[in-house]
């Protein structure tokens, strides 16, 4: 795609070197040629958190309440990721996925499921039963399942490199370790500042994922909903039992709780992941098992909204306390589905942090939530599938600034 050269009349700014900002910098690019953007990123490399550490998944809407902004975003930005991967040449495999059902106490969740994924036109999704399982992955197990063939999975840190090279290119600017610390509106337009340096700007958008709660704060928006992090740990399967799983495979979510489930997911670099669970982190940016950051904890403990969330899901988070202490807990989940990998098929790969947005009442914010406030944007909650919808959300976004007013 060529991009044409801005001329400087008017500059964004873009909070955040995550998919979802540097998407929205992008289309800025692409959809008015003569803004500027400037993403400000206070990690030292782009995608070092959320779009870094996830499973790579292109999701095709099986999970979004229809009519939400995460159904109608989901199923746009995959579109358009797709064509962005083919290209720029960034790997995008069709692999697909099924959501499966192991026991029958499992069947309302899957059939209310089902009806979901239908009304959001997911491409080509069939149901099948225990035989048609077999024949799509012969060592999975399971009643009955949902086949999703449109499902991907991709590189997503290549994905946000190629939208920072067209912001680039565009005559934009990329500043790395650059954390925003104040933000104030000053002469008709909003000035970032970080250390001693000040970046003045006409309009500013803030993507800042799991810091999004504090830097909407400084631009003086409200403290609820609370970012409360989540830690994901994946294991890796062992070389010789990778080829025992295709694509992927699901459990059926419980409706009741944001995460999908421990599952088996296919790497494009060709290795086979098993999760990530689900527990609270103690730090929104340290990714070591014992990471503890106090603020972060404090932060979490102080919001009314926890204690009401974890009063509600305490069981839960007993049930996944054992998966983070023994490896043979966590894989006893996954075996459900496949029993042929176990606990002595894995190792520890890796963890990923989650910002959940968590309301004041305890409820946790389900769909996309973008707020508007005297030139600045924000993104307040972008959890999955948001680098699915990442360029659709640009859209969204760009769409409500009304840049050309």
């Amino acid at each position: 795609m060529t991009i044409p050269s801005p001329a400087r009349d008017r500059t964004v700014g873009i909070v955040g070197g995550g998919i979802v900002g540097l998407a929205i910098g992008r289309e800025i690019a692409v959809r008015h040629p003569g803004t500027r953007v400037v993403v400000l990123e206070k990690e030292s490399s782009l995608a070092a958190h959320q779009t870094g550490h996830n499973s790579g998944v292109v999701h095709a809407g099986i999970y979004y309440r229809p009519g939400s902004l995460k159904a109608q975003l989901c199923t746009r930005g995959r579109e358009l990721l797709k064509e962005l991967c083919v290209d720029r040449a960034i790997p995008y495999d069709e692999c697909g996925k099924l959501v499966v059902a192991v026991d029958p106490a499992e069947k309302g969740r899957f059939d209310a499921l089902e009806r979901t994924a239908r009304e959001n036109g997911v491409p080509g999704l069939v149901r099948v039963d225990s035989r048609g399982i077999s024949d799509i992955e012969p060592h999975a197990v399971g009643l009955v399942a949902l086949h999703s063939p449109a499902t991907a999975i991709t590189d997503y840190v290549a994905v946000a490199r190629a939208l920072g090279d067209d912001i680039v290119t565009a005559g934009g600017a990329i500043h790395l370790s650059t954390p925003v610390t104040a933000i104030e509106r000053r002469g008709g337009g909003v000035v970032a500042t970080s250390g001693s340096r000040a970046f003045r700007v006409d309009r500013l958008v803030v993507c800042a994922g799991l810091q999004s709660d504090r830097v909407a704060e400084l631009a003086g928006g409200d403290p609820a909903p609370r970012v409360v992090p989540f830690r994901g740990e994946y294991m890796a399967v062992a070389p010789q039992k990778q080829d025992l799983v295709r694509g992927m495979i699901y459990p059926v979510p419980d409706p009741r709780y944001p995460f999908l489930g421990v599952h088996f997911t296919r790497r494009v670099t060709g290795g086979l992941e098993v999760g990530p669970n689900a527990f609270l982190a103690f730090s929104r940016q340290r990714y070591g098992r014992a990471s503890l950051s106090p603020r972060d904890l404090v932060d979490t403990l102080g919001w009314p909204g926890f204690w009401r969330f974890a009063g509600d899901h305490w069981r839960t988070g007993i049930s996944e306390l054992g998966g983070v202490l023994s490896k043979r807990a966590y894989m006893g989940a996954a075996q459900r589905y496949v029993p042929a990998i176990g606990a002595s098929d894995v190792t520890r790969h890796g963890i990923g942090l989650r910002a959940q947005a968590v309301a004041r009442d305890g409820s946790l914010v389900e769909d996309f939530v973008v707020e508007q406030r005297d030139g600045v944007t924000a993104i307040r909650n972008a959890p999955s599938p948001a680098a699915t919808s990442s360029l659709a959300i640009a859209e969204h976004v760009v769409e409500r600034m009304h840049l050309t007013a």
